[in-house]
């Protein structure tokens, strides 16, 4: 295993910090209200790219690649330029850098930043790749003996969603109004959702366009980086519409992700096979090597106001279809991949209660409730709860953070 590099800024050098120079995730930030910039995370500061790009300190094959300040222009460079910058970096910000006094100038405290969206999304595609999660909600709505549909263990099963309503971390979320099954099961009505939850989830972006079916290996090429993400899911809105074209209005709230792009190369440490398969894939789907990665991630939940409960801890290791396998399928259509496209994995659960990634399963569809360390209980999601994942791989004296991915629910809209 790697061990932690140093840096020549200090608080990169602990143990506990999510952004140590093996990291250098990928991000966008303010500065008392200013311009948007791209910036690199190290321990307690972010390094303005953006700045370095117009100081002429960077090597890019095109001018005002950092101009507006997200990634999509950096990304559509290609792997060898991502490459590129990440060796510049690693190698200016390590200690004893002779690179020290031009970068200097170009740190920014963390603390007094305003992050933002890190890149665009062009599109948004969810999966509902945990073999877990799968059985625990067939279990819930069918029965045991039918929980996994035929098709689960053969195909990466998702749906298209909004990229629209993708969010960064901080961003507060808005409890929807929809259409609900009535009391005499009849007619619906439009109310506010009372089954609002949470989907713990990696985010896969797509880095390098496509034209026409890939590989594996070629879709794992194509992956820029990873970030956490929380599929809010307002479950009584789609146990009324998903029949017979699946989710839709249930999934389009929000999604939020976390406000740093963990680039694969940071994460190739960390790499781990998927769990063993109880039916053989079609040899389009079959792995050239590990696809997953060892990355531990847990959920919390605050009532407002009130400390903080951990629900969920469990590791994206489980899963039973990579991101790489996710995006091949994608591409069987000859369906385009853009850069800027945002892949969900679904819902991270591992085996035990404790694992699961959401709280239709913790509850087990409001059934069992949960107590809050606070005395609280709740079976789904209250006004004013902050949620907020976390994530790392962690290595020998250092880890790979993503940054927290928290949004507070706020009430629903009047209904005049």
């Amino acid at each position: 295993m790697t061990q932690l590099l140093r840096s020549w800024v200090d608080s990169a050098n602990t143990a506990t910090t999510d952004f140590p120079l093996n990291n250098l995730p990928y991000g966008a930030f303010r500065s008392t209200g200013g311009d948007l910039h791209a910036g690199v995370a190290i321990g307690d500061q972010i390094l303005n790219v953006t700045a370095l790009e117009q100081a002429g300190l960077l090597d890019l094959p095109q001018p005002n690649v950092f101009a507006g300040g997200t990634w999509n222009d950096f990304m559509a460079l290609g792997p060898d330029t991502w490459a590129s910058l990440r060796a510049f970096l690693t190698g200016a910000l390590a200690e004893g850098s002779a690179r020290q006094a031009d970068l200097e100038p170009h740190l920014v405290a963390m603390a007094g930043a305003t992050l933002e969206m890190p890149f665009a999304v062009t599109e948004f595609t969810d999966f509902y790749a945990s073999r877990n999660h799968s059985f625990n909600i067939g279990c819930l709505f069918r029965d045991p003996a039918n929980a996994l549909p035929p098709n689960w263990l053969h195909i990466p099963i998702g749906y298209n969603g909004r990229a629209s309503s993708v969010v960064v971390s901080g961003t507060d979320v808005i409890r929807p109004n929809g259409q609900l099954k009535g009391p005499d099961m009849e007619m619906p009505i439009f109310a506010a959702c009372k089954r609002f939850d949470l989907e713990l989830e990696m985010g896969a972006i797509v880095g390098t366009p496509s034209n026409g079916r890939v590989s594996v290996q070629e879709a794992d090429d194509m992956i820029f980086g990873y970030v956490l993400l929380n599929d809010w899911s307002a479950r009584d809105i789609q146990a009324w519409e998903y029949v017979p074209l699946g989710p839709f209005q249930a999934k389009a709230t929000a999604t939020t992700i976390s406000p740093w792009i963990v680039t694969k190369a940071a994460l190739e440490p960390f790499r781990a096979s998927t769990p063993p398969r109880e039916k053989e894939l079609l040899p389009y789907l079959a792995e050239p090597g590990p696809m997953l990665y060892d990355i531990d991630l847990e959920v919390g939940l605050a009532p407002d106001g009130k400390a903080e409960t951990i629900l969920s801890r469990t590791n994206y290791d489980v899963m039973y279809y990579s991101a790489a396998q996710q995006l091949t399928h994608h591409t069987t259509s000859g369906c385009p991949m853009r850069v800027g496209d945002l892949l969900g994995s679904g819902t991270i659960s591992g085996p035990e209660k404790e694992n699961r990634g959401s709280l239709i399963e913790l509850s087990w569809g409001g059934k069992e409730p949960l107590t809050l360390d606070t005395g609280e209980t709740r079976t789904f999601l209250e006004d004013g709860d902050t949620l907020t994942l976390r994530g790392a791989a962690k290595g020998d004296g250092y880890r790979i953070g993503f940054g927290e991915c928290a949004g507070k629910l706020l009430p629903a809209p009047a209904i005049s």
